[in-house]
């Protein structure tokens, strides 16, 4: 371990200020509520007198529902209702809020994925306050909910192409507003969500209800939400044990061919391992995927470990995500409980390196057209996403984020990670992020397809010395792993 001092550097920005900020601090004024049954016309009236676009519905002190501008014009006015009809009666239902110690990435993210732009803000079950898009937006650039919006009301898989177009300039603007790595991924990664339901609902649109209950699940970084600058897709389908592949197979199988085919017309290409719900073997009906668990936990051979360290990282998009859950609940269970398997997913992890040579130095790509780089998604995140896969698996945690199984897995009495390596792997892994979150941010403003290749010759000495000390960490956790399970 070096012992050096760093290199001295100047104070560090709060890169993650921004979108941190706890709603709390967001809250402008007291919102304005009323009874359920006061009038369209006097909710209006209040809305103008109070300057707000939205109001409140509340009976016996619980929030009961919304009426935003948009549902005055789009309910009441188009509709032809009468203004004298109760509030009631064009509310939207309050499913959606948030507690005043959620962030403000926690409020943008929510606009993103349920196309909202309300959030109402509650201090235990009282409401305090409510915040929208521009309360927490960004003024350069499409914001996501701005995206999210247009992704919504997009009719046909151009459309969505276009959308999906604006993503890098989305990430330019949130880095410029100083997000850090993991809000940036969080966001990225809900504009893929938002196409992939927004391709499946076109994809009903033509094809009609589907005959049997289903789930449409992300693997990968998708489901981790840690996705930067786009990339290839992995996904599957989960279907009820009602599935008949007789009576139901032609209409799944055309499902999944748009909605593939949908994402790469968007920029999210068809997997080269063919880990796609258009691919029959990953189109399964419960049953089935157990069955594929129990073979890959209990008969753990190379390919297996290969699929487990995809299918372990699943979240569900859309559909009846109940299915997963109940899937992952067993699985989780049989894999703590498999010591052989958990060695044999040690081995498969060791076998990514970080990027360090032998006396501790940065090891860069030696030839061809990235020489001179690191390759920070193999040689450096995916070393520290095994790692948080592995606790998880052996806690029988649920989380699928890496910083969230991470911050779990240091949490849990007894397990494989103290909370001291958990914050040095947690602080590792931000180091590393925000790294290709700056590289890829450079190669957007110079008109260039992010990647994760990046060059060491652009980093300073401080830079070098903290990306080392995080690589350091990688290893030396490897290690532990290593003789703990005496691989």
């Amino acid at each position: 371990m070096d012992t050096s001092s760093p290199p001295s550097a100047s104070p560090l920005p709060d890169s993650t200020a921004l979108l941190a900020t706890p709603l709390a601090a967001l809250v402008r004024h007291a919102p304005l509520m009323t009874a359920p049954d006061t009038s369209i016309r006097e909710g209006a009236q209040a809305m103008r007198a109070a300057g707000v676009s939205s109001v409140l519905l509340v009976h016996e002190g619980q929030l009961q529902g919304i009426v935003t501008d948009r549902d005055l014009r789009n309910r009441v006015l188009a509709q032809g209702l009468s203004p004298e009809r109760p509030l009631a009666d064009v509310a939207s239902a309050a499913r959606h809020h948030l507690p005043d110690s959620a962030s403000a990435l926690d409020a943008l993210t929510l606009m993103a994925r349920h196309n909202i732009h309300h959030i109402p803000v509650l201090q235990g079950t009282q409401v305090v306050g409510v915040v929208t898009p521009s309360d927490v937006g960004l003024h350069q650039g499409p914001s996501p909910v701005q995206l999210a919006s247009s992704i919504h009301k997009a009719d046909s898989v151009a459309a969505l192409a276009a959308c999906s177009a604006q993503v890098p300039a989305m990430q330019l603007a949130l880095a410029r507003s100083g997000a850090g790595a993991h809000s940036v991924a969080r966001m990225v990664t809900t504009v893929t969500d938002a196409i992939t339901v927004r391709l499946i609902a076109l994809a009903q649109q033509e094809l009609g209800p589907a005959p049997v209950a289903w789930t449409w699940v992300a693997a990968g970084s998708q489901a981790r939400m840690e996705q930067t600058a786009r990339t290839d897709q992995d996904n599957c389908l989960l279907l009820a044990d009602d599935y008949d592949p007789s009576a139901h197979g032609a209409y799944f199988e055309a499902l999944t061919r748009q909605v593939c085919d949908g994402l790469d017309a968007c920029g999210y290409v068809h997997c080269p391992g063919d880990m796609m719900a258009m691919t029959e073997r990953w189109r399964q009906p419960l049953q089935q995927w157990r069955r594929y668990f129990r073979q890959w936990i209990d008969q753990p051979e190379s390919m297996a470990l290969m699929l487990c360290s995809v299918f372990f990282d699943l979240r569900a998009i859309d559909g009846d995500a109940a299915l997963l859950e109940q899937l992952r609940q067993e699985e989780l269970a049989r894999a703590q409980d498999s010591k052989l398997f958990l060695g044999l997913m040690v081995r498969n992890a060791l076998s990514q390196h970080p990027a360090l040579g032998w006396l501790g130095g940065l090891r860069v790509i030696r030839k061809g057209q990235h020489a001179g780089c690191i390759d920070l998604k193999h040689n450096a995140i995916a070393p520290m996403v095994d790692l948080a896969r592995i606790y998880a698996l052996s806690g029988g945690l649920p989380a699928v984020n890496t910083r969230e199984r991470l911050e779990q897995a240091g949490a849990l009495d007894g397990g494989e990670l103290s909370p001291s390596a958990a914050r040095d792997l947690r602080d590792a892994l931000e180091i590393v992020s925000d790294l290709r979150l700056a590289h890829q941010t450079r190669q957007i403003q110079a008109g260039k397809s992010p990647d994760n290749f990046l060059p060491v010759g652009q980093l300073s000495r401080f830079e070098k010395y903290q990306l080392k000390q995080a690589l350091r960490i990688v290893r030396e956790l490897q290690a532990v792993l290593k003789r703990r399970y005496q691989i």
